[in-house]
């Protein structure tokens, strides 16, 4: 393997429907989808850039077999797919620890059959986590959990998104946690191994700015792109020289919605921040990122960056889910 650090790249593929319930609008039950659009302009994208990342699919979306085509172009591109739950609802840590075992298994179960390949990591839908989450995962031997966003800014990011949807109170108490809570912030950047009463996985949080705590993954820097390209450029060589001097072993999130733009013509997503900008100048500012992570980087999908973490054991250090203040 390279010398150069090992990093991974990962996409939560929300569709339209799952974006629509979360900000409460109308229409979500007929599961609108956009993945026959989106799958083979991402999967264009990395093939130009030589990239193999984890895809982490929605149950709900590989049952539907309207969208089978799309899911199976993921895998049969030599691509990762990961669990995204079955409803993505990102209030998992109100399930039991029943619904959770069927939520998990369903998504895997729909996922398997979509895409030919079995689910081994989990990120929760809106970085929603409890200690149950990691217990059923353990369990169902899981190698890694993604779902740990280390920032301090997930309650605004959660005020911006209630403030633009149509959500009653009931909705909004539901979903009190989405994105997380301040004292998340406080949580490790590194990976580290998670201790639960049945066992352990490898936790590796998606990366936020080291030191600083402020996100990093591509939505934030195309929507900085908006005001001024040159700025989310060097915010985000900045970043990368942070994680290396500092040690953080990358992982760098991407959204469905930084491939697609204003040109698409799905007012729906038209809230989501940087949706003001064409598709091309995002490909043209994903250009970019991928060229820089490959150069300073070996980019792998989520199940191999674990793989690589685990053989560090003596440099891995144990939590236990008290530790990073888990309901």
């Amino acid at each position: 393997m390279s010398k150069q650090p090992v990093a991974s790249l990962s996409l939560d593929l929300d569709n339209q429907w799952s974006y629509m319930k979360t900000h409460g609008d109308e229409g979500w039950e007929s599961y609108p989808t956009y993945l026959p659009l989106l799958v083979p302009r991402v999967i264009e994208a990395l093939r130009d850039a030589n990239l193999r990342i984890t895809f982490f699919i929605v149950g709900q979306d590989a049952a539907l077999e309207k969208n089978h085509a799309a899911l199976r172009m993921i895998t049969d591109a030599g691509h990762e797919v990961g669990n995204h739950s079955f409803r993505h609802e990102p209030w998992l840590h109100l399930y039991s620890e029943a619904e959770l075992d069927r939520e998990i298994e369903d998504a895997e179960v729909a996922i398997e059959t979509a895409t030919g390949k079995r689910p081994n990591c989990f990120r929760g839908p809106g970085f929603s986590l409890s200690r149950t989450v990691l217990k059923v995962l353990t369990k169902r031997g899981y190698v890694c959990d993604a779902s740990t966003f280390p920032t301090f800014l997930g309650p605004l990011a959660r005020m911006y998104y209630f403030m633009t949807s149509k959500l009653d109170k009931a909705e909004l108490e539901q979903r009190d946690q989405l994105f997380g809570k301040m004292q998340d912030g406080l949580r490790p950047l590194k990976p580290y191994r998670i201790q639960t009463e049945v066992g352990s996985l490898i936790e590796i949080p998606v990366t936020t700015m080291p030191v600083l705590k402020i996100p990093i993954h591509v939505s934030y820097l195309l929507y900085l792109s908006v005001f001024a390209p040159w700025l989310a450029k060097l915010y985000f060589r900045f970043a990368l020289a942070m994680c290396k001097l500092t040690g953080v072993q990358l992982s760098l999130l991407l959204h469905p919605l930084d491939f697609m733009g204003c040109d698409d013509n799905i007012p729906e997503m038209a809230f989501f921040p940087a949706m003001n900008l064409t598709v091309s100048r995002k490909l043209k500012f994903l250009r970019y990122v991928f060229r820089t992570l490959n150069q300073q980087f070996t980019i792998v999908p989520m199940q191999e960056h674990a793989k690589a973490i685990a053989e560090q054991a003596k440099a891995v250090p144990m939590k236990h889910p008290k530790a990073i203040a888990l309901p």
